[in-house]
């Protein structure tokens, strides 16, 4: 069956054959040609593109793994005390000073580690002998950089562009841990302590996990060569400044190989490392086990390893004795000055057993440190924390208490010296002020002493007299304190106040005097010695108001030319007699050159003889002295003060 179709109503081409289609490559070929191009174009780009960014990354890479070399010439001293002085007075000139970081970075070294700057950052460094590095050498070093653990001190770089290798590390501004422990600037509790030993044994846990797993929060390799330290010790444990330990001096074995410990530092070597030939080269992980030990004995005891001070021992001999061990081979003592786990020194002697396998490995140390830490303390900052308060509220109670005893003692300071001088200048002197000299128009002179104290003395014994003196003064000064006087000194049995000074008074001091006179006698009547019930103390007192001086004959006779005197009386000197004595009027005029007063000395030898006439004994006495005057020497004693006789037990000068 054939099938016939539809003609068009319009043909392809048209009624006129002129509008027939053309074809694809004749309409589309330019669009094909132009999106082709752009795609060649885009990939070629793409494709440039792509190569650049391989190759910088590649530079990238290039660079980062040589940045563990850095040049010397980075690297600079820390200015010196002198240097930081002049700087310091030129930035006071011309602006800030250009010389950056810590300031306490004036010392030099910290053990083996030497301080420079580098980038104006303060960085520990530590040199070693030029050796040739290979590339597995040089491929460590860029994994040590990327290192990133508590207690790991980072690697900063190597500098081999000098004649010796220089190694860069993170600065730890506290110093080396064998530093402090020397120096006894490491205090540290049972918790320190641990903290200590934890942070050191930790690394041990670090290394392993480099191969086998990846610890939140820190960053590890996967195939590190690196399986232990080897050269552990307290000289390469840093501490920072919260008192965390970070282990340095890791991943330099081939840096090592010429550089031989000292003597001294193969005390930290395991004793089958120290047998061998090759002490700088072999190393093992039960081998950081036996330093850790020693290095957590230096921490427990705070001494040095091994105590070579108090040890008889030399390091030769030691390290002789190491070698041969034995079945009690030589260790270093663990005598512990205050409280301690005793968990804590039977894991250190179990860390430096004789056979290596016999020790614990990192995991199970760790574990045990974790145990024996105390519970409620979560780190040693926190520790520290506690401490602190504990210190601050401590330390406040101890200011109050301190504070209460300054002043009572400041009372006490206060009262001695209210006693030494006059209120007001004391006062004055505690203020800081000069203390300028008065003089006083009329005061009072008051002077006492015990009626034959020697006699009285002797029947004493020292501490007896002591006693009564004591016991006679008490009262004496409590009675001053109710009169307008002040006590001047005491010297043996003589009591010396005055009244009208350092506080006038008028013309009351006389008054004042005279009532306190009275008051002594009151209580020397009432006084007795404990010591000698029957004896009674009888007073001498004398006062003087007068603006003159009193001397005797023989002084007169020697200033008689040169000064004017004039003639007082004639009175009884206890033990010579009747004496005749001279006021000091002033110095003699130039011109004048007799001696004044003829008349005045006749009326006073008269009236004084009037006054003692009553006294027969005075009186023959005042007779044999007018004819014939006494001889000895005179020198003034309190007693030519006494201007008449009583007969009571006062007499006034």
């Amino acid at each position: 069956m054939e099938l016939y179709h539809r003609p068009l109503v319009r043909p392809k081409c048209g009624y006129t054959g002129t509008d027939c289609p053309k074809p694809f490559w004749e309409q589309y070929g330019v669009y094909v040609m132009v999106g082709g191009g752009l795609m060649v174009v885009l990939l070629i780009v793409t494709v440039v593109l792509f190569v650049y960014a391989v190759r910088i990354r590649k530079e990238e890479e290039e660079q980062q793994r040589l940045l563990w070399q850095i040049p010397s010439t980075k690297l600079r001293k820390p200015p010196t005390s002198r240097e930081l002085q002049q700087e310091s007075k030129r930035s006071l000139q011309s602006g800030p000073s250009t010389i950056t970081g810590d300031s306490r970075l004036t010392q030099s070294s910290f053990g083996d580690y030497e301080i420079h700057f580098l980038e104006n950052d303060a960085v520990l460094t530590k040199t070693y002998p030029a050796v040739g590095l290979t590339e597995d050498d040089k491929s460590i070093f860029p994994q040590m950089r990327k290192w990133d653990h508590d207690n790991v001190n980072r690697f900063i770089g190597l500098s081999i562009d000098g004649s010796e290798y220089i190694a860069i590390w993170r600065m730890c501004s506290r110093g080396t841990l064998q530093e402090l422990i020397s120096k006894g600037s490491l205090w540290v509790d049972p918790f320190f302590m641990l903290c200590i030993m934890r942070d050191i044994a930790e690394v041990s846990r670090f290394i392993k996990a480099l191969r086998s797993r990846k610890p939140k929060g820190t960053r590890f390799l996967q195939n590190s060569i690196i399986d232990c330290h080897g050269r552990l010790s307290s000289n390469c444990c840093l501490v920072t400044d919260s008192w965390q330990v970070k282990i340095s001096d890791y991943g330099t074995d081939s840096l090592r190989e010429n550089d031989r410990l000292k003597k001294r530092r193969l005390l930290w070597l395991a004793p089958e490392h120290l047998r061998s030939p090759e002490t700088s080269v072999k190393k093992s992980k039960e081998g950081d086990i036996y330093s850790f030990a020693i290095i957590a004995s230096e921490v427990v005891t705070r001494k040095a390893a091994w105590n070579l001070s108090e040890r008889k021992e030399r390091v030769d001999e030691l390290l002789y004795m190491l070698k041969k061990g034995g079945p009690a081979p030589p260790r270093p003592d663990l005598n512990v000055d205050g409280e301690i786990n005793v968990a804590v020194l039977h894991l250190i002697r179990d860390c430096w057993n004789e056979k290596p396998a016999d020790r614990p490995n990192c995991e199970t140390l760790c574990n045990m440190l974790k145990t024996m830490m105390p519970d409620n303390k979560a780190n040693l900052m926190d520790h520290m924390f506690n401490m602190l308060e504990d210190y601050t509220t401590t330390l406040e109670l101890d200011v109050e208490e301190r504070t209460k005893q300054l002043q009572e003692e400041k009372k006490k300071a206060d009262v001695l010296l209210g006693k030494m001088l006059p209120r007001q200048v004391a006062d004055r002197l505690k203020l800081g002020q000069a203390v300028e000299p008065e003089s006083f128009d009329s005061v009072t002179v008051f002077f006492s002493d015990v009626v034959k104290f020697t006699q009285l003395a002797a029947k004493c014994t020292p501490f007896q007299v002591v006693n009564l003196l004591n016991d006679l003064y008490n009262g004496f000064d409590s009675i001053i304190e109710d009169h307008s006087a002040y006590k001047v000194e005491s010297i043996g049995d003589g009591y010396l106040c005055v009244s009208g000074l350092p506080v006038r008074n008028g013309s009351a001091h006389i008054k004042e005097i005279a009532e306190l006179s009275l008051s002594f006698m009151k209580f020397v009547d009432e006084f007795r010695v404990v010591a000698l019930p029957r004896e009674r103390v009888q007073l001498r007192i004398g006062l003087n108001s007068a603006s003159h001086i009193h001397m005797s004959k023989e002084a007169h006779d020697l200033l008689v030319n040169g000064y004017h005197a004039d003639y007082e009386t004639q009175s009884r000197g206890e033990g010579k007699g009747v004496m005749e004595t001279f006021w000091l009027i002033g110095r003699r005029a130039a011109s004048s050159t007799r001696f004044p007063s003829e008349e005045r000395v006749k009326q006073k030898t008269e009236e004084h003889s009037e006054q003692l006439k009553d006294d027969p004994n005075i009186s023959a006495e005042l007779n044999t002295a007018q004819k014939t005057p006494p001889s000895t020497p005179g020198s003034v004693s309190s007693n030519t003060m006494y201007k008449e006789y009583l007969r009571s037990t006062i007499e006034v000068s």
